[in-house]
Formats: structure tokens, C-alpha cells, sequence
């Protein structure tokens, strides 16, 4: 008998999680006298919220030149490696990211990893203001017994392998399970599932990559369950909506409480593939198979809450459930990572320590997106939380807060990165590299097939 769960959904009519549309903020309306210097400013980070904080910056700062520097050979970040395949709308930032590199104002130096190639207090010698944008490039672990077992992903990793993230690219899940239990509830859970059981050919029209289409193919996986410490009331993925927190537990309460119809009901007897949602779990141990080489399973702690409304937490009943599977996939949250020495770090909430975006006692130094605030929110929340940090350097412009004088801005950081044998990739390297991609995935009928190999890159490039 199946165990007992919120409620089976067959994979089409899957509820589909998307950022909200984009809302415009309010502009500064600083005003900034037109015989005054060009203010120098480096980003760190060429995702969302770098690319965000560089457009609000040129926007409202007719002088201002923005240098965005990015560890991967190619830009946007989390939306090219993060947003899930089927979701190409949400991937639509890209253009306006786009615009903002090609601006005369705007350079982008690729292939630069800040902290190693070049580090902090070079770039603030270099500029007026530099923007850490650099986002959550690792991952929670669970702490748990046999987390190292093979069969045990992050699902940072799992979604970084299907959209061509290059560190990712050699992965190699094994899918040949009939069970994956995902632990986490939060959109990228939620993507994850969807991924692994949308049949093959809804996906080949997408820009996933050769590599995962083709292990999707052959996957046995028919069962997912996404499993929460908590219960419905905590669920941390979103829906598009209005009043989106209420729409969701009508949603589930109306799906865990009404009989289907009789042609709904015949269509989820015949469905293949089905997910569930478990609440009130929390992870134990990873239960090995005999010879100890594979998963096989999860022990799963009963929870129940303690505490009212927003600050309820979860605390072990003292029984437990063992869940038989062959994949875990674990999406307990994403993590900031310290980047230099030079700048503080509060590694408890992995992020960097800020008041609106100012990096706490280190004038001139700021912060952008998920570094300056935890790993929450979608691209709409990245994008008003970059202008704000945006606006508060422009309000230290104005106010003289900021050196003042001339800065050499590039030119000295490409000084330095030409005596450490490092050479940056433009935006016209990515160009090419975007033509490339998009080339090869017109044969398949797909917007792009990702190039996943940085040598292979560069050779593209001619280096």
C-alpha cells in the first residue's frame, strides 16, 4: 500500500512555480551635476542581482561606468544555470541583461574569479564603489549519516547538471531507481521533481542539456516524494497568484479533501508517474543497500510543530519512517560563501553583514541579492532588493561619502590580471559563444545546446 502523503498528482497538471512579473521601484531621483567625474564601480557577479544593480546604477547615473566581473566564462548566473528548463519565459531577463552589457558605460570581464585572480581591496584601490553580487554558490548539507553515499546529490548540483552549469557537467546521476525522495519543499524541490518526472519529449524543446535529456530517457524513476520538517502552513515554494500564500492552501486543502471526478480519477489510475508531497519529516540517516555501495533508503524522524504562527519549528515525536529509494536529492537551501579575507562574513546566516546594502565598517564596499540577504525570494525580489543597494550608493555619491578624485577602474585591474597570466572573456566572446550554442541547438528544434566544456570554449574563442 502506498504510504500516506498529502495527496498523488499526475505529472500534467503539475502546479507551475514562476517569479511574479517584474515591478518597477521608485528611481532615487538624485540629481548629479554633469561636470562632476566618471564615478569607476565594479560588480562582483553577473547574475540577477548583479546585472540589476549595473542597470540601475547607468540608469540613474549618467556618468557612471560599470565593470561586472563573473567567475564562469559566461554571464547571468542562476538564470542560466538555475531557472528550470521549462520555464523559458522566466529566462526573458536575459534581454534586458543584454542591453545593459552592450551599454557603452557597461563592460563585462568573464573567466575573473574575485579572491583568487584579483582581490577585494585591489578592486576597491581600483574603483569608487565596488557591489558584491556574487550570490549562494554552495550548498546546506544535511549532517546526517550516509550523506556520502552514492545516490546522495544537492539538488544545487542535480539542477546545475541538467542546465550545463560546467563544474556540474560530469554528474552522472543514476536513475535507474524506481524511487527518489527529495528533501526540501521550496520552488527548486519542486523543479527538481518536476524535471525527473516529466516524460522526455515535453523537454526536448528546451535548453537542457544533451547529456541530461539523454539520462532522462533511460530513467526508471516513476515515484518522487518531496519531503518538509513542517507542515503545509510552512511550504516554502510559491505559486503565481494573488495573495499567493492563501491561494496555496486552498489549492491544497481542495486537492487532499474532494473525491476527483470519475474522468480525473480514470486518467491518475493510469498515470505512470506520480509525486507526493510528506510533511511533518525530517531527515535522520541515509540507509545504505547491503553490500553498503548504494542508497536504499532514508530514516525520516516524525516531526510535529511547536510554537505559533510564523515562528512554529519542528521537534521530534521520537518515531521514525523508513522510506525505501534509490536517490536522494537534497534541497535544504542554498549558501553564501565568504570571499576574500578582506571582507566580513557572518557564516551562520552566510551572508555578508550590511545595513541596506552597505557592507558593515567598510566604506565603499556594498552588497547585492542573495549575499546581502539569505537565499530567498525569485528574480522580482532580486531585482527591487539590487536597486535599493543601487540607490543607497548613489545616495553616498552624492553625499561625498565616496573617494574622491579620479580612479583608474580596469585598466589597473587589467594590469594586475595580465601579470597573473589570467585573460577575462568579453561580452562580444560571450556573443560568439551564444551564436555558437544557439547554432547547434537548431538542428534539434531546441533555443540553444549548451556548451559545457570551458576548453572547449576557449578554443571556440581561439585561445
Amino acid at each position: 500500500m502506498a504510504p500516506r502523503c498529502w495527496r498523488w498528482w499526475h505529472w500534467s497538471v503539475w502546479p507551475r512555480t514562476r517569479p511574479p512579473a517584474a515591478r518597477s521601484t521608485p528611481s532615487s531621483h538624485l540629481q548629479f551635476s554633469t561636470q562632476e567625474q566618471t564615478p569607476q564601480i565594479c560588480v562582483v557577479g553577473s547574475g540577477p542581482a548583479g546585472f540589476y544593480t549595473a542597470q540601475h546604477l547607468l540608469k540613474h547615473h549618467a556618468r557612471a561606468h560599470v565593470d561586472i566581473y563573473e567567475k564562469q566564462l559566461v554571464p547571468f548566473g542562476l538564470v542560466r544555470f538555475g531557472v528550470a528548463p521549462d520555464h523559458p519565459e522566466v529566462k526573458n531577463v536575459i534581454n534586458t541583461f543584454t542591453q545593459t552589457a552592450r551599454s557603452d558605460r557597461c563592460a563585462f570581464y568573464g573567466s575573473v574569479v574575485v579572491g583568487r585572480d584579483v582581490t577585494v581591496p585591489e578592486l576597491r584601490a581600483a574603483y569608487h564603489a565596488v557591489v558584491l553580487s556574487y550570490g549562494a554558490e554552495s550548498h546546506q548539507t544535511l549532517e546526517i549519516p550516509g550523506e556520502e553515499l552514492p545516490g546522495v546529490f544537492s539538488a544545487r548540483a542535480f539542477v546545475g547538471w541538467y542546465n550545463g552549469l560546467p563544474e556540474n557537467r560530469e554528474l552522472a546521476p543514476d536513475l535507474s531507481c524506481d524511487t527518489a525522495v527529495i528533501l526540501g519543499q521550496g520552488n527548486v524541490a519542486l523543479d527538481v521533481a518536476r524535471i525527473l518526472l516529466t516524460p522526455p519529449e515535453h523537454l526536448e524543446k528546451t535548453d537542457i542539456t544533451e547529456a541530461a535529456l539523454g539520462a532522462l530517457r533511460q530513467s526508471r524513476v516513476k515515484t518522487v516524494w518531496i519531503v518538509g520538517r513542517r507542515g503545509p502552513l510552512q511550504v516554502a515554494f510559491t505559486i503565481k497568484a494573488p495573495r499567493p500564500r492563501k491561494r496555496l492552501m486552498e489549492l491544497l486543502l481542495r486537492t487532499a479533501t474532494e473525491k476527483p471526478g470519475a474522468e480525473e480519477a480514470a486518467r491518475q489510475a493510469l498515470a505512470s508517474r506520480a509525486w507526493g508531497l510528506r510533511f511533518f519529516r525530517s531527515p535522520q540517516q541515509v540507509l545504505p543497500s547491503p553490500d553498503g555501495q548504494q542508497v536504499a533508503g532514508i530514516r525520516l524522524a516524525i516531526t510535529r510543530l511547536e510554537g505559533v504562527g510564523e515562528a512554529t519549528w519542528a521537534v521530534p515525536t521520537g518515531d521514525t519512517e523508513d522510506l525505501p529509494c534509490g536517490l536522494v536529492l537534497s534541497s535544504v537551501g542554498y549558501k553564501s560563501r565568504p570571499i576574500d579575507p578582506s571582507v566580513p562574513f557572518d557564516p551562520k546566516l552566510g551572508i555578508i553583514p550590511n545595513m541596506e546594502g552597505r557592507v558593515v565598517d567598510v566604506p565603499g564596499l556594498y552588497c547585492s541579492g542573495w549575499v546581502k540577504r539569505g537565499p530567498t525570494g525569485v528574480i522580482a525580489t532580486t531585482m527591487t532588493d539590487s536597486f535599493l543597494t543601487s540607490q543607497a550608493l548613489l545616495q553616498d555619491l552624492k553625499a561625498g561619502l565616496l573617494p574622491s578624485g579620479p580612479r583608474p577602474g580596469y585598466s589597473a585591474v587589467e594590469a594586475l590580471l595580465s601579470s597573473r597570466g589570467v585573460r577575462p572573456v568579453s561580452f562580444s566572446d560571450w556573443e560568439k559563444l551564444d551564436a555558437e550554442e544557439v547554432s547547434r541547438g537548431q538542428g534539434a528544434g531546441k533555443p540553444r545546446e549548451k556548451l559545457l566544456d570551458p576548453q572547449e570554449m576557449l578554443r571556440l574563442l581561439g585561445r
